[in-house]
């Protein structure tokens, strides 16, 4: 169990956050498992107003407060959506930092969700120092994706969900970015059903924190080469990698023919459309098959926000990147 991490929070977090962000449904698709070959539990988080896990953390992180300072962050557009619902919901100004080419969709919800968006930066981690320095200039917390325990325990609020399910699971597979989201999970999980292998999976084109986990150091790339924006991560947060020592089995990479790959299997057996930061727990059990084989492998469809110019380049006929 980390140390910056509470099971108490964690537990809390279960019955305090937005309702509207708990009780995600948890499916098992006949026909996906068949395919996969393993029995293939998602836990679906894109059904809720800002479609991510999102909502999670940042509404627990808001609950904690005592005041309405105003909060600043960075995000790659859903973590910025989850905080602007909560502190919409309190009356707290928020400002979000997102990159020049952040996905067009989330800024326009960021901003129709109350946040001031602020574009600037080539990309993420750009985006991330430059809130940082905004954060400090005016004294405002800086709300750290990663880094703040309260947004981990509230994301970890999903594993109280997820372990409620009847059996076991060998193996659960998390989108990584900044460590939140699979250190919430994780360190329930480790404390609840330590047998199961929680596996964080990034992008090939964005391997900074595989990297770092696996060397136990911070290793940061020049750039990142992703449609897995949501993951995209080039500088890796320290506290977030401390927290990985405790909670997870294994780091994989999956390249973005895979998680495309994965994306239409989703849309064609489940009827859910997943974009590709969601859509890379099950990439990963595609790329490795025989890893998974006659498993009960639990996969976090974190995140379904998908512009109309993706879907067409992604999902229409002549869209060249193979046919599931």
């Amino acid at each position: 169990m980390p140390d910056r991490l509470s099971l108490a929070n964690i537990e809390e977090a279960s019955r305090v956050i937005d309702p509207v962000f708990r009780n995600s449904p948890q499916i098992a698709f006949d026909t996906l498992s068949d395919i996969l070959g393993a029995e293939t539990v998602l836990t679906v988080e894109t059904l809720n107003p800002i479609r991510s896990f999102r909502g999670r953390g940042p509404s627990y992180y808001v609950h904690q407060l005592t005041d309405k300072t105003p909060l600043i962050a960075a995000s790659a557009g859903n973590y910025g959506q989850g905080l602007a619902v909560a502190a919409k919901a309190r009356g707290i100004p928020f400002t979000v930092f997102a990159a020049e080419k952040a996905n067009p969709l989330k800024v326009e919800r960021m901003r129709a969700l109350g946040a001031e968006v602020v574009l600037g930066g080539t990309d993420f981690d750009a985006a991330k120092a430059r809130a940082r320095a905004h954060a400090e200039k005016n004294g405002y917390p800086f709300v750290e994706d990663g880094k703040e325990p309260a947004v981990s325990e509230g994301a970890g609020s999903m594993a109280v969900e997820l372990l409620a399910w009847p059996d076991p699971f060998d193996a659960v597979l998390v989108a990584l970015g900044n460590g939140a989201l699979i250190n919430g999970v994780g360190a329930w999980i480790k404390a609840h059903a330590p047998e199961t292998e929680v596996i964080g999976v990034c992008a090939t084109g964005a391997p900074s924190m595989q990297r770092s986990w696996q060397t136990g150091t911070v290793v940061t790339t020049e750039a990142v080469d992703t449609i897995a924006d949501g993951i995209g991560v080039r500088v890796p947060v320290p506290e977030a990698l401390d927290d990985m020592k405790d909670t997870v089995d294994d780091v994989v990479l999956v390249d973005d023919q895979t998680t495309l790959k994965a994306m239409r299997l989703l849309l064609l057996h489940t009827g859910l459309l997943i974009e590709p930061s969601g859509a890379v727990g099950v990439a990963a059990h595609l790329a490795d098959p025989d890893r998974f084989c006659g498993k009960r492998v639990a996969t976090i469809l974190c995140g379904g926000n998908v512009t109309e110019e993706q879907f067409q380049a992604w999902f229409t006929a002549g869209a060249g990147a193979g046919s599931v």
